[in-house]
């Protein structure tokens, strides 16, 4: 059996009239029954971005073999309210917490520990609690409760460290996720409405929609489960409510096409389904492969996030091109109430998109060039932005603990909020000591432990400069060096070293992974146009729109938020979204204009193309955009970069790139676009207007015809 036998009996399948009851049954029941399969599946979640072979992902791998393995350390921070010095008072306060502090988390406790300036203490409290989240909850909540029974008039005080950031993280994203699927939700419902303008069809495409999002969410967890991978839920959600949506909106666009030729709705259904579905699957191989490649990614949190949101897209296409014809053919044409399509009824197609695409295609240098200053100019948004947060940065709303941290670092040598740790062979110890306390910077190396059989020393390293500066990456780069000269085996990680390691496995994988994403788009439109110039032309197009996005990003991020930098993730993640997403619109419109230009040739191919797809492409990228800004309202500054750069770069790309640029660059190359192939219409313009500008003719889009069938 033939592919195109096969599809037309899949078509007919899926949208006749006992076929439609059939397949929407067994796609419930389908779905259904894996939601029962994975629903006892936790959500996965994690953001680990340092690799474990690296240099810190050794050192905290080995924190095994000392005996404090399961401490942990919470630090108690008090500072006066008005701003000046703590009084004697106040430090026999703070030093009366101690003990109290000790009862509640059964650990023990030291200080308070006066700063220089006199208008800061610290109480450091060592807890055990090793890889147990709801012992480290436990012990945080205990200690602010102990200081919350215990206050001192006019001293603020906070509790910070590694797992009261952990803590707060969680705590953060209570009931975060449900407020981003019902934020979701809303926003597609209404940009539906406003694209369909009825009161009912919206309703069809969401609810499969948001079948797939549930089915997605328990299989990426139970996958995460299996595999133990780290990824962010609430980006698979999006990214599945986007994608889908966008699928969707493309199949009832058609739909609503051939409901205007055909009296019976499951013939235009089915007709629907076959014109799109390689425009829809192309789409969706496009993403999906790109996000495979970040199988290669060294960051465990961006490896994790690859696999789910592949995951997810495949679970989003199968709903789309499965669950939802049958459900379209089940309703018939009244969904489409109260401006329902019926043969010679709906007015000449087109208007103001027919409008746009033949002023274009009939003027194509001016969109061009325009087009492209506005992307070089967004890119240059870039310049000067710094790559990588702090951990008090990372918060959009501040916690206790960023706070405490913040107060740590102005009155503390600021290596103090995150220093280094070397771990070295015993005998080496006071070489490895004496040689990185000669690097300049280095404020303090103290000697903390030997590992349980002794031949491991570990030591703790405070640095000047201010955590996560350049100048800290350069230090924590000496002290390697250093240490490593001294002995061998030295390894430096802590959270200074680990600040560092993200950093290079951030740029190491935008470096491995960015052109493989290239790649992959250009093999997909070489594979779907079956040409070579387009592919490349357009590559290149998306490419720079993708880098003008990232630019916009953060110029936006820095003038509307403050944004001092981007997170380590996001170059990577908005770009390959940009570029794998963004290849979306070029394909609905160009897959479009390839069947046209098969009528009437490329140039009014190209505007009847427009006409048909302006609308569609329109709405999917507003509703694409309106997803990733819910993004914004996770308490992560991470997820709202990208929510912001990803919404921005869409639009960009939806209103300017695939309405000025693509018209006009086709215009300008014309049929030979399409080489090595060709492309005959089988009726040409009335005016010979595909013909190329060499040979004397222009294209007088005013003469254009409508396609062919």
């Amino acid at each position: 059996m033939g592919v195109h036998r096969f599809l037309d009996l899949l078509s007919h399948r899926l949208t006749s009239r006992r076929g439609a009851w059939a397949s929407l049954a067994l796609g419930i029941l389908a779905f259904v029954a894996l939601l029962g399969a994975f629903g006892s599946a936790d959500l996965a979640s994690g953001g680990d971005t340092v690799p474990a072979q690296s240099e810190s992902g050794q050192v905290a791998a080995l924190a095994d073999e000392f005996a404090d393995a399961d401490d942990q350390t919470l630090l108690v921070v008090a500072s006066r309210a008005d701003g000046g010095e703590l009084t004697p008072a106040d430090v026999d306060a703070l030093s009366a917490l101690v003990p109290e502090i000790e009862s509640a988390t059964d650990g023990t406790a030291s200080g308070p520990l006066p700063s220089e300036d006199g208008e800061a203490a610290v109480i450091t409290s060592t807890i055990a609690i090793g890889d147990d989240d709801g012992a480290a909850e436990h012990a945080v909540d205990a200690l602010r409760a102990v200081i919350a029974e215990h206050p001192i008039a006019g001293v603020s005080v906070q509790v910070t460290g590694g797992a009261a950031f952990g803590v707060d993280v969680a705590a953060a994203f209570d009931g975060a996720d449900f407020t981003l699927l019902l934020v979701t939700i809303g926003i597609v419902a209404v940009l539906l409405i406003a694209t369909y303008r009825s009161p009912v069809l919206w309703l069809v495409p969401l609810a499969v929609v948001a079948l797939a999002d549930q089915l997605a969410s328990k299989a990426t967890a139970a996958l995460g489960t299996a595999f133990d991978l780290q990824f962010d839920t609430g980006i698979v959600s999006v990214l599945v409510f986007g994608a889908g949506t966008n699928y969707a909106l493309l199949l009832v666009s058609r739909y609503r096409e051939e409901l205007v030729r055909s009296e019976d709705h499951r013939d235009a259904l089915a007709r629907a389904w076959r014109a799109s579905l390689a425009a829809i699957t192309a789409s969706n191989v496009t993403v999906v492969v790109s996000l495979a490649t970040l199988l290669l990614a060294v960051a465990p949190s961006t490896r994790g996030l690859g696999i789910a949101s592949a995951l997810g897209l495949v679970i989003a296409l199968v709903a789309v091109l499965l669950v939802l014809p049958p459900a379209l053919a089940v309703c018939g044409r009244g969904l489409f109430w109260p401006l329902i399509p019926r043969p010679g009824r709906v007015p000449k197609r087109g208007g103001a998109w027919r409008a746009i695409g033949a002023g274009v295609v009939a003027r194509p240098v001016l969109p061009v060039v325009a087009g492209l200053l506005l992307l070089v100019v967004s890119a240059t948004g870039l310049l000067g932005m710094p790559l990588g947060l702090s951990q008090s940065e990372r918060f959009r709303v501040p916690s206790e603990s960023a706070v405490g941290l913040d107060v740590l670092g102005e009155h503390f040598t600021p290596g103090e909020a995150e220093p280094m740790i070397v771990i070295t062979d015993a005998a080496d110890e006071d070489a490895v000591a004496d040689a990185v306390r000669a690097v300049p910077g280095v404020e303090r190396v103290a000697p903390v432990a030997e590992s349980t059989d002794g031949a491991l020393a570990r030591l703790l390293v405070v640095g000047d400069a201010e955590p996560g500066s350049p100048e800290s990456l350069q230090l924590v780069r000496e002290v390697r060096d250093a240490a490593h000269e001294a002995s061998v085996g030295a390894l430096v990680g802590g959270p200074a070293g680990a600040a560092l390691d993200a950093r290079d496995a951030s740029v190491r994988d935008f470096v491995l992974i960015a052109p493989l994403v290239l790649l992959i788009t250009f093999l997909v439109l070489v594979v779907l146009l079956r040409a070579l110039v387009a592919p490349l032309l357009l590559l290149v197009v998306n490419a720079l729109s993708a880098i003008a996005a990232i630019g916009a990003g953060a110029w936006l991020g820095r003038a509307l938020f403050g944004w001092s930098a981007l997170d380590l993730q996001v170059p990577l993640l908005a770009f390959l979204f940009l570029v794998a997403l963004g290849v979306d619109y070029t394909i609905f419109l160009v897959h479009r204009a390839r069947t046209e230009a098969s009528a009437v040739g490329t140039r009014p191919g190209m505007v009847n193309a427009v006409a048909a797809t302006g609308a569609v492409i329109t709405s999917a990228g507003v509703v694409l955009a309106g997803v990733f800004a819910a993004l914004g309202l996770l308490p992560l500054v991470t997820l709202g970069q990208i929510g912001l750069i990803v919404g921005v770069g869409v639009l960009v790309d939806t209103l300017v790139v695939r309405t000025l640029v693509v018209p006009a660059l086709f215009s300008l190359v014309g049929r030979r676009m399409w080489w090595p192939g060709r492309i005959t219409p089988r009726a040409a313009p009335r005016d010979g207007g595909d013909r190329d500008p060499e040979e004397g003719v222009s294209a007088d889009v005013s003469a254009l015809r409508e396609p062919v069938g």
